[in-house]
């Protein structure tokens, strides 16, 4: 067999070009070191959550629910080691806002309350997802940290305004007029075409 100047050439190329240089190797090791700490300061000096109750009605809820009790305290607890446990803190929060659609008190079991614990939980999800990437957007996460903050706030601010509308006193007649007014309550009858109220 004969071997050809063009093949040899060619071989020589081969082992040439997959040789991996130790020095370049190094040089990016180092550049990816660098944008990681970069990452890692960023996240780490926004990364401060509204965990103190707004207001009376959220502080007293920390006494009687729990799931909320623990929420608030993991968003005070600031992860302080690496990108790693950042991500981990992510992971717990993500858990916590999922476990407070459990047990919610019956007086603040509607669908307003859901909502605003819905909206905190799609920003806490999307952190968890954005830290997790192999090219974390920093200026993603700083951004939802913040919405989530506001969120919060609008969460525990629906609290007290479902306290202060159940203080509110019902005039005279008021709970006969929303009877009639309720829609499920009424029976139509087929000939007349009336509405008959129970």
């Amino acid at each position: 067999m004969k071997i050809t100047i063009a093949q040899l050439l060619l071989l020589l190329l081969c082992l040439t070009s997959c040789q991996e240089d130790p020095k370049q190797r190094l040089i990016e090791q180092g550049k990816d070191t660098q944008k990681r700490e970069v990452i890692y300061n960023r996240i780490n000096k926004s990364w401060n959550f509204n965990a103190q109750p707004i207001n009376a009605t959220s502080r007293t809820l920390t006494s009687n629910w729990n799931e909320w009790r623990i929420f608030l305290s993991e968003l005070g607890q600031k992860p302080k080691s690496s990108l790693g446990a950042f991500q981990q803190k992510a992971k717990t929060l993500t858990k916590r806002i999922s476990d407070l659609n459990n047990n919610i008190p019956v007086i603040y079991n509607v669908p307003e309350v859901k909502s605003r614990i819905a909206a905190i939980e799609t920003k806490i999800n999307s952190i968890n997802l954005y830290i997790h990437l192999n090219q974390i957007p920093d200026n993603k996460i700083v951004q939802l940290v913040m919405e989530t903050n506001t969120e919060l706030a609008a969460f525990q601010q629906q609290l007290e305004e479902i306290v202060v509308k159940k203080q509110i006193k019902m005039e005279e007649g008021e709970s006969d007029m929303l009877q009639m007014l309720d829609t499920t309550r009424a029976i139509f009858t087929s000939n007349q075409n009336t509405k008959i109220i129970r």
